[in-house]
């Protein structure tokens, strides 16, 4: 790869995570606990749109093959996106969701904190700009492991099957390989296997307050950075990508 192709794949990394999350999120209108958590979650997820507007903006401008956010949006394939396994994982119940959300939230946090210091302005201004959303994000979710983990004998259950549901996804966060490293010598990208530590620590914190377990998970999974998803991308993209495949040359 040239390094505005590691550029590139770089800041789709990013992006991606951000679209991805949103949609899910957006499965809950209408269906969440109560109509002010509908809200919450729905506010989310617009930030993470906003955020994802940004960073498929400037990848399309880095790109220089003339597709724009929109574009890179939806009218990539399954294989294409480079978002987290993590986050295509499907709702479940509401204790999947903030299980999910938790994990995301405090790496986020953690990645974009060190994106700040980025050598690409665009990247450290986005960063920025981003964190004041990120920390609402962690405080959401972070209280409502807490709530539920040291709620009542069935929200604890379920707050730790969550947990443990969805533990295997999240070293794949943690991961390096050519593009990271490649970000990281240029002094534009984050060494994300440095943020395990840290993201253990507050993850244990939050379990010790909610008088949850740390899970105890051999397995793990990897392979959206060489475009190896679960089946529920597919049909997460279906639905996304419907309209605007269907009438390409819309406008609004």
């Amino acid at each position: 790869m040239t390094d505005k192709e590691m550029l590139f794949e770089y800041l789709l990394r990013l992006g991606d995570n951000c679209v991805i999350l949103s949609q899910r999120l957006a499965e809950w209108c209408g269906k969440a606990p109560v109509l002010e958590e509908e809200m919450a979650l729905m506010n989310v997820g617009l930030d993470l749109v906003g955020q994802a507007r940004l960073i498929l903006d400037y990848a399309g401008k880095v790109e220089g093959a003339g597709r724009d956010e929109d574009k890179l949006a939806y009218h990539r394939d399954a294989q294409d996106w480079r978002n987290l396994l993590l986050v295509e994982q499907p709702n479940g119940d509401f204790a999947v969701t903030m299980a999910r959300q938790l994990y995301f939230d405090l790496f986020q946090q953690l990645q974009f904190e060190a994106l700040v210091k980025s050598k690409d302005q665009t990247i450290s201004e986005i960063a920025a700009k981003s964190l004041k959303e990120i920390k609402y994000h962690v405080r959401h979710s972070s209280d409502w492991v807490i709530r539920l983990g040291d709620g009542t004998d069935e929200s604890h259950e379920r707050m730790q099957n969550a947990l443990d549901q969805l533990w295997g996804f999240t070293p794949e966060m943690f991961d390096m390989d050519a593009v990271e490293q490649a970000m990281v010598d240029a002094g534009i990208g984050v060494d994300v296997s440095t943020l395990r530590d840290e993201w253990d620590a507050r993850i244990n914190a939050i379990l010790t307050e909610a008088t949850l377990k740390r899970p105890d998970v051999t397995w793990e999974v990897r392979g959206s950075r060489e475009g190896k998803h679960s089946e529920h991308l597919g049909y997460l993209l279906a639905e996304m990508q419907f309209l605007p495949r269907a009438y390409p040359d819309a406008s609004w």
